[in-house]
């Protein structure tokens, strides 16, 4: 069960459903868990575990390489049969809950699936495009979520900056995914370009974010406690951008999980202060 947990990266899933919820309570005047929002979280839930699932079932000879025991097909601590039952189920559970939703949820929950489903074979290869395709998918439970209560623009800056901070942590992981992406022969950005400049790519991007994270909600009417809660954000994003440009990749991941956690608080106060 804990190599299971493992291949649907259950904390990310808690992340996303989370995000999902965070896009709802912005969209609302107030928090609360209508039974959309609710099928909606869920759906991304599941929705998350397929897409997750699947990734590792195409990345296992990258993963023999870069994660040989912390990734359970490369492991070999979960089956071929596992990895896909997991994936049928998630993919028909994500739609299953977005109908319960409405047609709009659907079609999102479609779109997302068919990005996930083609990054891997298709676009995770091309520098940069596949990072910016996975940011915009891994971006946008809040807007999955506003779009489940009927207000899908209150999710789009949410949306926006979730991305924003993903494209830099995809980045990153390509950087330390090197090594097993050039023996499957994969051609990332720190591939096509060197692993120096590609860290000084999303060093630059991480850069932008800060203003990017003060002018959106600014011009969206977001309230004080929304600058306030997203200052410790800011300042890991920095902190971020400063070890990559020093050459440091180590942690920056983690660094910019937590930011993107206490973002989603940061905006939810944000519209409910």
């Amino acid at each position: 069960m804990a190599a299971v947990f493992r291949l649907l990266r259950a904390p990310n899933l808690i992340i996303a459903a989370a995000g999902v919820c965070a896009g709802g309570w912005i969209a609302l005047p107030n928090i609360a868990l209508p039974k959309e929002l609710v099928f909606a979280a869920l759906s991304g839930m599941a929705l998350g575990a397929a897409g997750n699932t699947w990734n590792d079932i195409r990345d296992v000879g990258a993963d023999r390489v870069n994660r040989p025991g912390t990734r359970p097909l490369a492991a070999g601590t979960v089956s071929r049969g596992l990895a896909d039952l997991m994936l049928f189920t998630g993919t028909l559970l994500g739609l299953v809950f977005a109908g319960l939703v409405g047609g709009w949820q659907i079609l999102a929950a479609l779109a997302a699936l068919l990005v996930m489903l083609i990054y891997s074979p298709l676009l995770k290869p091309k520098p940069l495009l596949g990072n910016l395709a996975v940011a915009l998918v891994a971006g946008s439970p809040p807007f999955y979520g506003a779009l489940a209560l009927g207000r899908p623009a209150a999710g789009l800056v949410p949306w926006i900056l979730a991305a924003w901070l993903d494209l830099v942590r995809e980045i990153v992981k390509d950087v330390e995914d090197e090594t097993g992406d050039r023996a499957i022969g994969r051609r990332t950005l720190p591939i096509a370009v060197g692993r120096r400049p590609a860290m000084v790519v999303a060093a630059g991007v991480a850069l932008l974010f800060v203003p990017a994270s003060l002018l959106l909600p600014l011009n969206d009417d977001y309230m004080w406690a929304y600058f306030l809660f997203a200052l410790p954000v800011q300042m890991a994003v920095l902190l971020a951008a400063t070890w990559l440009l020093l050459g440091k990749v180590e942690r920056v991941s983690t660094l910019l999980k937590g930011a993107m956690v206490v973002g989603l608080v940061a905006l939810v106060m944000g519209k409910a202060a």
